[in-house]
């Protein structure tokens, strides 16, 4: 398993050994490779791995959910807000907008690695519940987070936050989400946010590097998963020309004027090469990001395998840009 030159396979950097038996875990726990006919196994194998809202209070946070106005003629979009108890002065905010393929999850999905943050070292989170492809297909998802993004830096203040110290972020299609928040931002003259976090984002729906094709039935997030994935998102459109920046942001041909980007992700990860890219047209365009790639890791290998060395170490760099961002 901690090879990279598995028979019949393209070769691919190896796993780091101590996230192994925590991905072959999830191997049992759900498909590896998301298809058309396993989209609600896949679902529910996702929905029992997202944290309750009891399991997110245990640290002291205070959690609200709340309905804000969606796009024009669209449902009101379900936030999350989670807030430090006792606080009265405004903190940082981080809009979180979740993971799951852009087919799956909630505003619940993947906030177990942030919930401490809350606390230590105080700030408000606010997280979207956007509508799901191929039910909704592109642009609902990412007009849902857009819409929720602009209501919360209105309400900033009410929610505790500082507008200039807001942050947006998130993992795997979050990060893409953040992306194109982040995008959509800039193009529209809305929120000035302070930074955008994409953690292992899925940012390109092209699927034509070098990593897209090396993982095919193992890992997380194989190539199937996140061909079938776009497929959900853009039907027949995927990998076609005119596809918008904001289903896709590698599809930006301007990077300029963004908020500080930081971007995470493993050495083993479908989304590697296009998070990469994206990297480098950030710093060509003249803008800031800071780019890590934790060798060894898997997609999403924070929230497979929190207790690895490899995790902590992930998670204490993602605070400290966080940090230094918002001055927290």
């Amino acid at each position: 398993m901690t090879s990279g030159t598995a028979p019949g396979r393209a070769p691919h950097p190896p796993f780091d050994p101590e996230l192994v038996p925590a991905l072959e875990q999830a191997y049992q726990q759900a498909p590896v490779t998301l298809t058309w006919s396993n989209l609600e196994e896949c679902r529910r194998a996702e929905l029992e791995s997202t944290p309750s809202l009891a399991v997110l209070a245990q640290g002291g946070a205070e959690l609200r959910e709340t309905l804000v106005p969606g796009p024009d003629g669209a449902p009101d979009v379900p936030l999350l807000i989670i807030t430090p108890p006792g606080r009265r002065d405004l903190l940082p905010g981080l809009f979180h907008t979740h993971g799951g393929g852009m087919v799956m999850g909630n505003n619940r999905t993947g906030l177990e690695t942030m919930i401490g943050w809350v606390t230590d070292p105080g700030l408000v989170i606010v997280s979207a519940e956007y509508r799901l492809a191929p039910e909704h297909p592109f642009p609902a998802g990412v007009e849902d987070c857009y819409a929720a993004l602009a209501w919360t830096a209105e309400h900033a203040a009410e929610l505790g936050i500082d507008a200039q110290r807001l942050v947006v972020g998130g993992g795997s299609a979050g990060g893409g989400l953040a992306a194109a928040c982040s995008l959509m931002a800039r193009d529209r003259g809305g929120p000035a946010l302070a930074g955008q976090m994409l953690i292992y984002p899925m940012l390109d729906d092209r699927t034509a590097t070098g990593s897209a094709r090396e993982l095919d039935g193992e890992g997380i997030w194989d190539s199937g998963s996140n061909q079938t994935a776009w497929a959900m998102l853009l039907g027949d459109r995927r990998g076609q020309d005119g596809v918008s920046r904001y289903a896709a942001p590698a599809r930006a041909s301007d990077l300029s004027g963004l908020p500080p980007a930081y971007l995470e992700l493993g050495s083993v990860d479908t989304l590697r090469d296009e998070d990469l890219s994206y990297a480098r047209r950030i710093w060509a365009a003249g803008g800031n990001a800071e780019l890590h790639v934790w060798p060894g890791g898997f997609h999403a290998f924070d929230l497979v395998a929190p207790g690895s060395a490899l995790a902590r170490t992930a998670l204490e760099v993602r605070l400290a840009w966080l940090r230094r961002i918002t001055g927290c």
